[in-house]
């Protein structure tokens, strides 16, 4: 088997379950690559420990932030706020050899390359709205009347930005400057812990919760950056999806009380998806941990 280009998100080995899971981890092939997509772990030891396994085993990790590890809790003793947080774990990640959003985008060049591989860091800003709803507020006072209230609302603060919309728009510029400097004649692999577009959302079973999970500012990047695949986690739905040609793959392995029940329910190990193979394109129909008809509780 030829080196692959792979992808895992929403690992959250604070469950022993989970941890047991990414500790099994291993390459195919000495070249394979290793894509993480955010939500490693609350705390920042969980999280680079997970990586240094990682990094030790897999030619190339590369990893984006999600929105658990930048949750500021008691209980971690690394009690960095927002950015600052965020600048601690790139640090720390640089020390491992482990590729982010702040590197240097690297290229491809295995099966079903070249392609540069764009590791994003772009949080969300609320507009992704409820139906119905057209302004911030309106969308989240529907969603705390439904009794919908992400975690982030009290443990990811935005710290030195004003708000978490300020810095989420701050991200999207730093990541249009850069795309824009690739080279234009390689297609990409766009990578974000967010979803990108709106699509992957509607499936939610509490929708007022994607208000939490992206930017309509990024709706268009798949076809403005010649994107070949985008792949994103967050939702705890893996499955993969085409929006205007391109390949959406939902890389999550999600928490066991989500991934069990799919073990029984479809009869397919959790392994099987665990991680996602991005390059080269699987041939035939690829693995699908829920079809997209099923709804999440996220």
């Amino acid at each position: 088997m030829p080196a692959r280009l792979l992808a895992v998100s929403d690992l959250h080995v604070r469950y022993p379950e989970n941890r047991s899971l990414a500790e099994d981890l291993h390459p195919t092939d000495p070249g394979d690559w290793l894509i993480v997509a955010g939500d490693v772990a609350e705390r920042v030891d969980d999280t680079v420990g997970t990586l240094a396994v990682l990094a030790q085993r897999f030619a190339r990790v590369i990893w984006v932030a999600g929105n658990h590890e930048l949750w500021t809790r008691t209980k971690d003793p690394v009690d960095l706020r927002g950015a600052h947080r965020y600048r601690h774990l790139v640090e720390r990640c640089r020390e491992l050899g482990v590729l982010t959003p702040e590197d240097p985008f690297p290229v491809w060049r295995g099966a079903g390359g070249p392609v540069t591989v764009a590791p994003l860091f772009l949080l969300y800003d609320y507009s992704f709205l409820p139906e119905g709803t057209t302004t911030v507020a309106e969308g989240l006072e529907a969603a705390y009347k439904a009794g919908v209230v992400c975690t982030d609302e009290h443990l990811l603060h935005p710290d030195p930005y004003p708000s978490r919309e300020a810095w989420c728009a701050a991200r999207v510029g730093y990541s249009e400057k850069r795309l824009a400097e690739i080279d234009p004649e390689l297609p990409t692999v766009l990578v974000n812990h967010w979803p990108m577009t709106r699509l992957p959302t509607r499936v939610l079973r509490y929708p007022e919760f994607a208000l939490w999970c992206g930017t309509t500012a990024t709706a268009d990047w798949h076809v403005r950056y010649r994107a070949s695949t985008v792949v994103y986690g967050h939702l705890h739905i893996p499955r993969v999806l085409h929006e205007d040609g391109v390949r959406f793959v939902e890389a999550s392995l999600g928490y066991p009380r989500e991934w069990k029940p799919r073990e029984e329910r479809y009869g397919m190990p959790v392994t099987d998806l665990l991680p996602r193979q991005i390059l080269p394109v699987p041939e035939g129909p690829e693995p699908y941990a829920a079809p997209a008809s099923e709804a999440a509780a996220r």
